[in-house]
């Protein structure tokens, strides 16, 4: 599939919704699925955040599930798609800080690299919106 972005007037064509619905689409389904897992093994990821150092472990772990699924599905469906991805995006960073910057451990110089480009995803959203096919777009 070939996207065409013209250079002239708004610098999209008529793709671009398309485009920008399948990167929400992409974006959301990490969100939506680790919100899921989390809010479905509730002791588990506590006991994983207790071992980093989080504080009231089960209570981060509902508020982190609840963030991940409803920002996900908002984000997919773009409801508030600006509002979501702000939130999706510091969200990301603080979740890079908290569990990632320990590069002794294998696969968080990669874990990093992705949560950089995805709050890039994020950022992008929230400065562009969700397109024409949204809920938002349907809305404005």
């Amino acid at each position: 599939m070939s996207i065409s972005v013209s250079t002239a007037g708004s610098g999209t064509s008529s793709s671009a919704p398309v485009a920008v619905l399948a990167g929400r689409v992409l974006l959301s389904i990490l969100f939506i699925i680790a919100g899921y897992s989390k809010l479905t093994a509730i002791g588990g990821t506590a006991g994983w955040f207790a071992s980093i150092g989080l504080p009231m472990p089960t209570v981060t772990t509902v508020v982190v599930g609840l963030v991940e699924l409803l920002g996900g599905l908002a984000i997919l469906v773009g409801f508030k798609t600006r509002i979501a991805a702000i939130v999706l995006a510091v969200f990301t960073l603080a979740a890079t800080a908290a569990a990632h910057l320990d590069f002794s451990q294998a696969g968080n110089a990669l874990m990093l690299q992705k949560n950089l480009a995805i709050t890039g995803g994020f950022l992008l959203l929230a400065v562009l919106g969700a397109g024409s096919l949204s809920i938002d777009g349907r809305r404005g």
